[in-house]
């Protein structure tokens, strides 16, 4: 008689069976399409007790048993304030998901709360500066968050409706502030909707934002910008399902020459810098002149 699985194991092996073209395969995929992961790394896997970044500490500890170990790799949780139940719930998952967490206190909810404008923004700020510096203590040179295909599009959205520029959320990229510091997001190409659908499936519960400003009601999160686009996002996808996909595709996909301008730090790159010089040239390709006559006819 087959042996009963443990609820750490059933959550395990969803994710390489019933998830693993929707989860696995895609965390495989980013991290080898974007080059995360070098021999020698060590990276802290960042847990902010979300369902993003519990999955994202599980798929670590499967790559690690199945794959090349060629990385070290440690579970982090920052606590910025949370209250006794937060924390609880925290720990509790991290056992039932034989998640080795360190979590180390910081008072961040209690600067964001004196805070009025863009508080969240903020306190992600602070949060990840806070991520970073006890990594690199720790003898890191990476840390692994949790952001989804999701909040990838979203960004993008964001960037040009509130922004007026075209940006989007970066594979990886190098710490401005500290030196030898990279942060990677392994989860970039998962959709929000399977994660939610892995957690539903095996029964989850995990905290949600839980800062001091949602628990008092002094900050409406529904009215964010975020969740503004969220809402778009998916009444988009009732008349055009693959919408989301285009929009990342098309930074993937940017013609420099159709675009009117651009920056790449602090130099600013205009189409007219060169406008002539490639006119000029565009015109000595010309091998025929192409005319139509009146009744729409090449001549």
């Amino acid at each position: 008689m087959p042996r009963e699985l443990s609820k750490n194991q059933q959550i395990e092996q969803s994710i390489i069976t019933t998830y693993r073209k929707k989860i696995w395969n895609k965390f495989i995929e980013a991290i080898t399409t974007y080059d995360m992961i070098q021999d020698g790394d060590k990276i802290a896997v960042c847990l902010s007790g979300g369902k993003d970044s519990m999955l994202l500490a599980k798929c670590f500890q499967e790559l690690y048993k199945h794959g090349k170990r060629n990385f070290e790799v440690i579970y982090l949780c920052m606590n910025p304030g949370y209250n006794e139940a937060n924390k609880q719930k925290i720990l509790e998952n991290c056992e039932l998901m034989e998640i080795p967490v360190t979590m180390f206190e910081t008072h961040i909810f209690e600067h964001v709360e004196r805070i009025d404008d863009h508080p969240c923004y903020v306190c992600a700020r602070m949060r990840r500066g806070h991520l970073y510096k006890k990594a690199q203590e720790l003898g890191c040179n990476k840390i692994a968050l949790g952001h989804h295909f999701d909040d990838v599009v979203e960004t993008i959205l964001m960037g040009m409706f509130y922004g007026s520029q075209v940006q989007t959320m970066m594979p990886k990229l190098y710490s401005t502030f500290h030196e030898g510091m990279q942060l990677i997001r392994p989860l970039y190409l998962v959709k929000e909707a399977d994660i939610l659908s892995w957690k539903e499936r095996n029964k989850l519960e995990f905290i949600h934002c839980a800062c001091k400003i949602v628990e008092k009601n002094t900050y409406d999160e529904n009215g964010s910008k975020r969740q503004e686009i969220k809402k778009l996002i998916k009444e988009l996808r009732k008349t055009y399902k693959n919408m989301d996909i285009n929009i990342f595709r098309s930074v993937e996909e940017v013609n420099l020459d159709t675009i009117i301008s651009y920056r790449r730090g602090n130099e600013v790159h205009h189409f007219l810098d060169d406008y002539d010089e490639r006119g000029r040239e565009k015109q000595k390709n010309i091998t025929a002149v192409d005319t139509w006559n009146e009744n729409g006819m090449r001549e």
